[in-house]
């Protein structure tokens, strides 16, 4: 079973494939914050070339929104951070991921599950893009820098618009 998710972004349309076979909780809870509208109008506000780019919890101007639901970590699924897969992103805690994602630019083995300790959790992998791998590479391209206390922010906004179900036209 997958669901099929289009980011419309400012540079052009990013459509993801879950995998709630293998991330089924880790996908509720993503659909669950799309279905609230909760991506509309956030950045990517982390870019790293050769790592990932991550998105879903600030608003432009950095300003954070408001994710309190946060689900159990399924990283031990099989499913590796490979290029142009994605992933929860969340804080030391293994299960604090709430509405952040991110999407590997780079194969990134040690994000992937080695054993049960906080160390060894890894980041939960629970989809890929299958369309708009152009536009990864973009966003990954942009010029980034500091804002307060935040690094690898793109200098220019790079905005999801809206996120919907289902795949792009």
């Amino acid at each position: 079973m997958s669901d099929i998710v289009t980011l419309y972004t400012s540079m052009g349309n990013i459509t993801l494939e879950l995998n709630a076979d293998k991330a089924p909780k880790t996908v509720a809870n993503f659909l669950a914050y799309l279905d609230a509208g909760h991506y509309n109008g956030t950045v990517f506000h982390r870019v790293i070339d050769g790592f990932m780019i991550q998105g879903g919890g600030f608003e432009p101007g950095m300003k954070q929104k408001p994710a309190p639901t946060t689900v159990e970590n399924e990283a031990a699924n099989g499913l590796r951070n490979d290029t142009y897969t994605v992933a929860m992103a969340r804080t030391p805690d293994p299960h604090s991921a709430s509405a952040q994602f991110f999407i590997n630019v780079a194969d990134n083995a040690f994000l992937n599950y080695r054993d049960p300790s906080q160390q060894g959790f890894g980041y939960c992998v629970f989809g890929k893009v299958i369309a708009g791998q152009e536009v990864v590479d973009q966003i990954r391209k942009v010029k980034t820098g500091n804002a307060g206390f935040f690094q690898d922010v793109p200098v220019q906004d790079v905005l999801i618009e809206r996120a919907e179900r289902g795949e792009a036209a």
